[in-house]
């Protein structure tokens, strides 16, 4: 038997978060598209972990877009749903910022950071919400 593919494991029945953090989720994976991050994905976290609901993890090619996605994210979540993030790590060294929003938490990594810790193995059998829809 085969192996389902967590790369397509999508939910469209029973809701993984509450509206307002897959709206807060969408807004932070759109601003990260918009400022040219790379490999996007929403993750819902909710069921392994009991400190946040979702994930959104992106990637940047270099330190400066690191920094500029986060920047965008945080701009944009404050603009659009009035939030700021409770905790931000990682904005001087550039190579991984997170930034908890509590029931949202989001990565921005560095490619190569990304590549080394590999947080989408790590969490392969949560569900993906497609933030594009």
């Amino acid at each position: 038997m085969m192996a389902e593919d967590s790369k397509s494991k999508e939910t469209n029945s029973e809701p993984l978060a509450k509206p307002d953090t897959l709206e807060l989720a969408f807004v932070a994976a759109r601003a990260a598209d918009d400022k040219q991050a790379t490999n996007t994905i929403v993750l819902a976290v909710g069921n392994v972990l009991t400190i946040t609901e979702l994930f959104v993890v992106t990637g940047a090619s270099n330190p400066r877009l690191v920094r500029a996605v986060a920047g965008e994210i945080e701009d944009r979540i404050r603009e659009v749903c009035g939030r700021s993030p409770g905790r931000t790590e990682g904005h001087r060294e550039q190579s991984w910022v997170l930034l908890d929003y509590g029931d949202v938490i989001v990565h921005v990594f560095l490619d190569e950071t990304r590549e080394f810790y590999e947080i989408e193995r790590l969490y392969k059998d949560v569900p993906r919400i497609d933030w594009r829809a």
